[in-house]
């Protein structure tokens, strides 16, 4: 006798949801403004997914969600931004199969390769998050002065950031660089991994579904010779991070160097060549994207 749970007929076969790949925009998902896409192949030239390409305008648009987040993120409590990318940290975990298939043919390693990478990159995550409320103590504090003054010293957030994730290392090193940028209080608009920009897409919807604010973090891809020369000429971006710009005197990373410097912006130059496996996180990083702000106060003699 048949199961009275089984259906009365035999289930019919069913074309799989795919995923349509956009940006992420304002705490949303939609498509590049130019509707334009392109593909996206595996570490072995196998034809992965259609992501979307975004244009120009839609870097403007990222940077313009990224300050309007700005005020509000860097006025939470130091406290509570660690709670909310521990939250992040949590998303993640949940998609770690998904983390590990894309890793895997984006880089080209075994399965077990993949959830080693994959596991490091939540492990930097929750490293990264853990700062938030002890970087304020780690560089500020109160300076010896002579006279009758209270002196102290106060890290603060430099403001929207533009990130460029490293080429080749797009889960790990994408959340080496930014991690760091937002723990402090800043925003920022990412521009992912040409070549492998999957995980990113894969880590906007571990933000979305997190309570990180809509306009924290923006992602795009698409095209980088496209997409980076406008946030190093935006006016509204502070500072510039560069590591997914080549190595140190490359073409590129030179002509976005100068062209940040006519808007004075804070640059972090991209290394020679780093292993995310093995580099020593440290606050270097965190450092990068931060002013220190020193207050005087007459005390009594």
């Amino acid at each position: 006798m048949a199961d009275r749970t089984d259906p009365p007929f035999p289930a019919p076969a069913r074309v799989a949801v795919r995923r349509t790949y956009k940006l992420y925009l304002g705490g949303a998902f939609p498509r590049s403004e130019s509707g334009r896409s392109y593909p996206v192949t595996s570490s072995r030239g196998v034809h992965l997914a259609n992501a979307a390409q975004a244009s120009r305008k839609d870097a403007r648009d990222a940077v313009v969600a990224a300050r309007k987040a700005f005020p509000g993120w860097s006025g939470r409590t130091a406290y509570n931004r660690g709670q909310i990318l521990y939250r992040v940290a949590e998303m993640m975990e949940g998609r770690r199969a998904q983390f590990a298939e894309e890793t895997a043919a984006a880089e080209g390693v075994s399965r077990a390769g993949a959830e080693r990478l994959v596991s490091a990159a939540i492990d930097r995550w929750v490293y990264y998050a853990g700062w938030a409320d002890k970087i304020g103590q780690v560089l500020g504090g109160a300076n010896q002065v002579s006279g009758p003054f209270f002196n102290h010293s106060e890290p603060e957030p430099t403001g929207v950031v533009g990130v460029i994730a490293p080429a080749g290392s797009p889960l790990l090193g994408l959340v080496s660089v930014l991690a760091p940028v937002i723990t402090s209080g800043n925003t920022a608009v990412l521009v992912a991994s040409e070549c492998a920009p999957l995980p990113a897409v894969t880590l906007a919807e571990a933000l979305a579904t997190s309570d990180l604010p809509a306009g924290v973090v923006n992602i795009l891809t698409g095209r980088l010779g496209e997409l980076a020369p406008p946030l190093a000429g935006h006016a509204d971006v502070n500072a510039l991070d560069l590591t997914g710009a080549g190595d140190p005197g490359s073409e590129l990373a030179s002509e976005l160097e100068e062209s940040a410097a006519t808007t004075l912006k804070r640059v972090l130059r991209p290394g020679l060549h780093d292993d995310w496996t093995v580099a020593d996180p440290g606050v270097s990083r965190i450092r990068s994207f931060m002013e220190i702000k020193t207050v005087w106060h007459p005390v009594g003699v």
